[in-house]
């Protein structure tokens, strides 16, 4: 049931528009209506459930999905394939970005056919609004709440459309891949109908995105109830074309097949059912965003934004920015299109760029589970050829509005390469020293009664991974840019695991009550509180009797009272002494403008702010060289 709720969304309302998209302009005739009904059932055959429900689904990341997810259980296959995981990742949140407008769209256009002069723009907006609004509340609570609308959605689907197959049963007959074949080779521009057939499966890179959330068993068997469903409304659709043959959609029904399927007595209900499940279709695509945006954030393709776990349930996340971010782009579609129509002729053409970008992806996988490279070969060939078509299709979309979505993609793309590339450059300064060689100056600087005691317990987070390694920028701190004497000094680093939801720690007790390392091994999935993990730390340690917490200063120690805790955060910014190379410049310019809006670096490991001091570091990457400088001697009078 929460599967329905949180995954069938999207492809679930899709014979809300595919058929109307489909027959467009053209004079109703028996070649396009069962052309059509061919190219959606294979399409829905080979697309999404062959490729998406029985294969990719397999190609988990401990039970999380996505491209992202795929990217990182083939990158060591080759360096270059971050390119198909940026470009696939990026242009499934632009196009998902239309789906909530086109869906809310069409659904509420249907009370046209009552009230013909109704506004549709503020009521879409509003709905469109409300869902992002509840996001925060998580999607266990919204699955639970929108399955069994999704199933009421879902059956009514089934017998509108068996309604009038029961008058046209001949219309089984476009199961056969002729019907497609004539379809697309004879009629006049039948070719280009691809690009809306191919709405009947934008959804299903959303299965996988959101496989996490559900798990794959539950997908898989909910698939074979939503495809029956699906089928049946399509050829219900098909079957009530049959009897009006030689007209113009535009003309009847309110230009739309799928609101004639329904009796009249049954109109304002039905349309209030479309419009429930046209909003629970957005979900399948928000939930997909916020498993991608985590994904890329661990792969270092996003920057460091705030992740939420608003539920105990598996899978469950809410990431703010991006809830804004896709309220605000969706809200930008629907005053920039206005209607469904405009919308459908834009919809589909940056997915079909993930859906390639995840068939390359996928072949590596398969090469690295070991299967025979002549049938990795036949997967390329086939869906190297059926993507490339639905693209080339989908390309005559580009003027009409399919420029928009690219247009975000693309600056999606921006952002993932700034951030990538910036920390790669970042990473070339940072200088590692032998921790070794700094822990006899450690206890000296301890018992130096000479300098003013900084706190009784001083932590630095650090990102050696390493044990016998520390920053040298950490000793700078300790030593020289203002001496830090504390009674034990606490060096703590967190290993992000590809096990979603390890929660481990080390303890290296380096000198007893004096210099103690923590590393914490945290799951992609756990939600950073090392302030709370670290207290629990403690807490384990003066239990066992490895550390006494207790002030150094007699009159508190009497009392028991602890000493107090103090937090340094080194944070980077970029040092004017730099001569960049244009295009670094360029990168690393923009990549200290975006750590300007981020979460600081006490925020992202969810330390108290009260405990919590930030250090500026200056990053000398490429030093400025060969400048000339004289000195000129003063002259007296």
């Amino acid at each position: 049931m929460v599967t329905l709720g949180i995954i069938y969304g999207d492809i679930g309302t899709s014979p809300l528009y595919v058929f109307k998209a489909i027959i467009g302009d053209y004079p109703i005739s028996t070649e396009l209506i069962y052309g059509g009904l061919s190219c959606v059932f294979w399409t829905l055959t080979l697309q999404t459930t062959l490729k998406y429900v029985v294969l990719i689904l397999r190609a988990d990341n401990n039970g999380e999905g996505g491209i992202f997810s795929l990217y990182a259980l083939v990158r060591k296959r080759g360096a270059w394939l971050y390119v198909p995981a940026m470009l696939g990742g990026a242009t499934l949140l632009a196009d998902g970005i239309i789906t909530p407008p086109i869906s809310v769209a069409s659904a509420i256009e249907g009370l046209r056919l009552i009230y013909p002069d109704l506004p549709t723009v503020p009521i879409v907006i509003a709905i469109i609004s409300g869902l992002f609004l509840i996001q925060s509340f998580g999607t266990s609570v919204v699955g639970r709440a929108f399955g069994p609308m999704m199933l009421v959605w879902f059956s009514m689907l089934a017998i509108l459309g068996l309604g009038w197959i029961v008058k046209e049963p001949g219309i089984f007959a476009a199961l056969s891949p002729h019907y497609a074949y004539l379809l697309l080779t004879e009629y006049p521009s039948g070719f280009w109908i691809l690009g809306a057939v191919f709405l009947c499966t934008t959804g299903a890179e959303a299965l996988y995105s959101d496989l996490g959330h559900c798990g794959r068993q539950n997908i898989q068997i909910s698939w074979v109830f939503v495809k029956i469903c699906l089928l049946l409304n399509y050829f219900g659709q098909g079957a009530w074309l049959l009897e009006h043959l030689g007209g113009k959609l535009p003309e009847i029904a309110g230009g739309n097949p799928f609101y004639a399927l329904m009796p009249d007595w049954f109109l304002i209900a039905g349309i209030g059912i479309s419009t429930m499940a046209a909003i629970i279709a957005s979900q399948a695509l928000i939930t997909g965003s916020f498993t991608l945006i985590s994904e890329a954030v661990r792969l270092n393709f996003w920057p460091k934004v705030k992740l939420r776990y608003p539920s105990d349930m598996k899978g469950q996340l809410y990431v703010p920015s991006v809830n804004y971010l896709l309220w605000a782009g969706c809200v930008g579609v629907v005053l920039y299109f206005r209607e469904s129509a405009n919308m459908e002729a834009a919809y589909g053409l940056a997915i079909t760029f993930t859906m390639l970008m995840t068939t390359i992806l996928l072949s590596n996988y398969l090469y690295r589970q070991r299967l025979p490279k002549g049938w990795i070969g036949l997967f390329l060939i086939v869906y190297l050829a059926l993507e490339g078509s639905f693209l080339l299709a989908n390309l005559m979309k580009f003027t009409h509005g399919g420029w928009v979505s690219l247009v975000i993609a693309g600056g999606l793309v921006m952002v993932m390469y700034i951030w990538r590339e910036g920390s790669k450059i970042k990473r070339t300064m940072t200088e590692y020293v032998k921790f070794s060689k700094y822990v006899e100056p450690l206890k000296q600087l301890s018992n130096d009664m000479s300098v003013a005691k900084y706190s009784t317990h001083l932590v630095y987070m650090t990102g050696a991974a390493q044990a016998d390694e520390i920053e040298k920028k950490t000793m700078y701190s300790l030593f020289e840019q203002s001496p830090k004497r504390a009674d034990i000094y606490w060096f703590v680093h967190v290993d992000t695991t590809d096990d979603p939801y390890t929660m481990e720690y080390i303890v290296d007790v380096v000198v007893p009550n004096d210099i103690i390392r923590v590393t914490f091994r945290l799951g992609f999935r756990v939600e950073m509180r090392i302030n709370y993990f670290f207290r629990m730390v403690i807490e384990d340690m003066v239990k066992r009797g490895e550390v006494d917490i207790r002030s150094r200063y007699s009159s508190l120690r009497e009392q028991n009272i602890a000493g107090d805790f103090q937090f340094i955060i080194l944070e980077r910014v970029l040092s004017y002494e730099n001569a960049f190379p244009a295009r670094d410049k360029f990168i690393m310019d923009s990549y200290f403008f975006i750590t300007q809006f981020l979460n600081k670096e006490d925020q992202w490991f969810g330390l108290d702010p009260g405990s919590v001091r930030v250090e500026k570091v200056p990053v000398v990457i490429d030093p400025v060289e060969n400048i000339s400088l004289q000195r000129v001697e003063l002259k007296r009078k």
